[in-house]
């Protein structure tokens, strides 16, 4: 399917890695110009050559610099003042009791998982109304639904992410910008897979996969694990002009692990 980006500029945040990573690499492959976002020179420039390994003629740019601040997000600004498309893929997790998250945690996590997203939508999202066309995506994830007591505080910025997604959805009603999130399940990175290797002891993937699918994710109807370029192929169709109609929506790639057809 021609997903039509080829006239697209967009800018993937925390993109050098993982889901965010592989929504760049899709959207590139899809004829998109692509701004790719790590925090160091050489984690941008790494990103980069992975995807022109396998497309060449993948039109690129990067940008170094952490777009949980304001400072990066002005530095951006002054490079790249005007995207067609934003996902605001910048995020982190960190199993945690309850009790040992402190005050720091809590906003260290708002701060990454969910102000940098208000601000680049902030920054960009005038110029988008300009021209009357604009995608805004927030990766969420089925913990924004269903808190994970293991790690209260990364679901409760997950739902924080619904809630400005469905606001600037609405904010944005009778244009030609849509706004979504897009909620992943259990997904298989390369930061899952060191997280892996630090909670099971040097347990292999497959096993871990196997018995968190069934003590922790039982609700899962795919029994695994979903793969990055998985949650990738949606979130490049909803930043498509062929997904005009889809907005306002948190759209699920999480393997049936949220038990409603809502």
């Amino acid at each position: 399917m021609n997903l039509q980006l080829t006239d697209k500029t967009a800018l993937v945040s925390g993109s050098t890695k993982g889901i965010g990573f592989a929504i760049a690499r899709q959207l590139a492959a899809e004829g998109a110009h692509v701004i790719v976002n790590g925090r160091s020179d050489h984690a941008v420039a790494t990103a980069l050559g992975q995807i022109r390994q396998t497309i060449p003629e993948a039109k690129l740019d990067g940008f170094a610099g952490d777009l949980s601040t304001q400072e990066a997000v002005e530095a951006l600004l002054k490079r790249f003042p005007a995207l067609d498309i934003l996902v605001n893929s910048l995020g982190i997790f960190e199993p945690k009791s309850f009790e040992e998250i402190t005050d720091e945690d809590w906003r260290r996590f708002f701060e990454i998982n969910v102000l940098s997203g208000v601000r680049l939508s902030r920054a960009y999202l005038a110029g988008m109304k300009q021209r009357n066309w604009g995608r805004i995506v927030f990766v969420s994830s089925e913990s924004g639904i269903q808190i994970p007591v293991e790690m209260i505080h990364y679901g409760t910025t997950k739902t924080a992410q619904l809630a400005v997604s469905r606001g600037l959805a609405e904010h944005c009603a009778g244009t030609g910008v849509t706004v979504n999130a897009v909620l992943p399940g259990p997904t298989r990175t390369e930061g899952v897979e060191e997280f892996v290797m630090q909670l099971s002891g040097g347990q292999s993937f497959q096993a871990f996969e196997k018995d968190f699918i069934a003590s922790a994710r039982p609700s899962s109807l795919i029994q695994r694990f979903a793969t990055a370029e998985e949650v990738a192929n949606l979130v490049a169709f909803v930043c498509s002009p062929l997904a005009s109609a889809i907005t306002g929506a948190a759209l699920r790639v999480d393997g049936g692990v949220v038990r409603s057809c809502f």
